[in-house]
């Protein structure tokens, strides 16, 4: 090698470091969270943010709690120039702002290399620069000699830091390199760290490596490099979890992911499974130990960013990770919620459900109740109505199990609790069609009774449901406006119930409505689609409005 790769010389001064942090650190993790959201996480399909959009999310993460926050590639887009520049008039309280880059061009030298002048120029405190540890890819993609690489690696990370900036490596594909070639894979590492690289981040780049694999380099990287390790893997195996934790468990003490797992592909390590599993499971700080409870909300504020729909079925924090059906599980979580649960919910601010359905037990009923301040006990003649009222239900198509809006308000009305806010006078449909070309016109003439003052309205929508909400929200407005204005409809579902009767089948339909703190579900079942459509409408509505008159 003809480039002295001894270690820099060019340390960060005091001075130099005070320059490029703003932040005001005041939680020292054992394991360091380093989100890769607004970097990595936007090449996952669908992802699109805006300069607000990742400014917004970035401020929401640092008040969560991050060690790092990587915010973009200065040289790929004017998007990520813009967000430095702004980032660099914010506050931080908690998280590092990281600039994203490669390593200079085999041709340039550092100072000519136009990539790392703009991660100098980004103002960033930390910059994260990734390099090839796969002789495969050194040799097939950069098309560059193996000796030439390592000097790639060196001479970008000395003279980064020789800026007075904190750098970490990102090893590329190194599970597969090390696989193919282990001693050049550690010499890439070796270069890196000569280079005064602050932490070795491990890549496994196509999301390939499996958990044993992963210990077992994690261990020969570690006896052979005394540098701080960090982990960076994508879940195209379904293990991104699991390797992320036995990297920990061998060593690492800094972690790569995005919130809810976003990522190319099937996505990167996700940060809403793994955070939690540190703090609760492993007992090593990550976040600081308030923050755990907020990590609910972040994960939906940044699908809400990201226009993204929330997995229900996401560990922790989705909406069914605490959801009991079954009327025997529900019954032993009454006694002792440990018995069907691994962590508390509140510990990471999710809710316990109870789903109503006709598996569901007295317990189900009970626990549905207590929300009400309403105590029930078993073989109560109230428990055994409800119940039979929703087997009855459900015989003739109702589904309760994700309408539990629908079920909480046949549940009021058993227990003297309802109060009916609105009567149906009558409605009336018409769909006109005016050429070929031309989209439906849809008009709703709608007539309701409250308190027995009547409302006429008429309203155009983009379809059937979209204009009798409109004309609901019309006739309701003078009496419940402030409420109304609250409430969202946000999705429609509808399913056919019993598919051999043609034409002539039941139809489940499906109206779920949120307003800034819930969403809620609810079911209409008819044989005319309008009807089963309305009847969900209406106590989508209804919930909604007798939930916030009782705030």
């Amino acid at each position: 090698m003809t480039h002295d790769l001894s270690p820099s010389t060019q340390h960060p001064t005091k001075d130099m470091v005070q320059q490029r942090s703003q932040t005001t650190k005041w939680f020292a993790p054992e394991v360091s969270i380093y989100d890769t959201t607004l970097r990595d996480g936007t090449q996952g399909e669908g992802v699109n943010l805006s300069i607000e959009d990742k400014l917004k999310i970035a401020e929401r993460l640092d008040e969560f709690g991050v060690t790092y926050i990587e915010g973009g590639w200065p040289l790929s887009n004017p998007k990520d120039i813009e967000f430095f520049r702004l980032a660099q008039k914010h506050k931080w309280k908690n998280a590092k702002v990281a600039a994203f880059g490669s390593t200079r061009r085999a041709k340039l030298t550092p100072e000519q290399d136009p990539n790392l002048a703009k991660l100098v120029e980004s103002g960033a405190p930390v910059v994260t620069i990734f390099g090839k540890s796969w002789d495969f890819h050194v040799t097939h993609a950069l098309r560059v000699t193996l000796e030439q690489n390592l000097e790639m690696i060196y001479d970008s990370v000395r003279f980064l830091c020789g800026q007075g900036l904190e750098v970490l490596f990102d090893a590329e594909h190194f599970f597969d390199g090390y696989k193919g070639n282990a001693e050049y894979a550690l010499a890439t590492l070796d270069a890196a760290a000569k280079g005064d690289a602050r932490c070795l981040v491990l890549c496994d780049t196509n999301g390939g490596a499996l958990p044993w694999e992963v210990a077992e380099i994690m261990r020969a990287v570690r006896a052979a490099n005394p540098a701080p390790i960090g982990i960076h893997v994508h879940d195209d195996s379904g293990l991104a979890t699991a390797n992320t934790l036995i990297a920990i468990q061998e060593g690492a003490v800094h972690v790569q992911g995005t919130i809810n797992g976003y990522g190319e592909r099937c996505g990167n390590a996700n940060l809403c499974a793994i955070i939690p599993i540190i703090q609760l499971k492993l007992n090593k700080r990550c976040v600081p130990e308030a923050s755990l409870a907020e990590i609910t909300e972040v994960s939906r504020f940044v699908d809400e960013i990201c226009n993204m729909v929330p997995i229900d079925r996401m560990p922790f924090v989705g909406r069914c990770a605490f959801t009991h059906k079954a009327g025997m599980h529900v019954d032993a979580m009454m006694k002792h919620p440990q018995t069907y649960e691994h962590v508390a919910p509140e510990t990471v601010g999710n809710d316990r459900r109870v789903l109503i359905s006709e598996l569901a037990g007295s317990g189900s009923v009970i626990q549905k109740a207590k929300k009400y301040n309403v105590d029930l006990y078993k073989g109560s003649p109230e428990i055994k109505a409800v119940l039979d009222h929703v087997v009855h239900l459900e015989h003739n198509g109702y589904s309760f199990e994700g309408a539990e809006a629908s079920f909480e308000l046949l549940l009021k009305k058993s227990l003297g609790m309802y109060r009916k806010l609105f009567d149906l006078k009558g409605f009336r449909l018409i769909i006109e069609k005016r050429g070929p070309d031309e989209e439906p016109i849809t008009e709703a003439t709608l007539k309701i009774s409250v308190d027995g003052q009547e409302a006429f309205t008429v309203a155009e929508g983009d379809g059937p449901v979209h204009a009798l909400d409109n004309a609901l929200r019309l006739a309701l407005k003078r009496f419940y406006g402030k409420q109304l204005s609250k409430i969202k409809l946000s999705d429609f579902k509808v399913r056919v119930v019993n598919t051999r009767a043609g034409t002539a089948a039941k139809v489940r339909t499906m109206i779920e409505s949120r307003d800034q703190a819930e969403t809620w579900t609810t079911v209409g079942v008819s044989t005319n689609i309008i009807e089963a459509s309305w009847s969900a409408l209406a106590d989508s509505v209804e919930y909604g409005l007798l939930k916030h008159l009782d705030e």
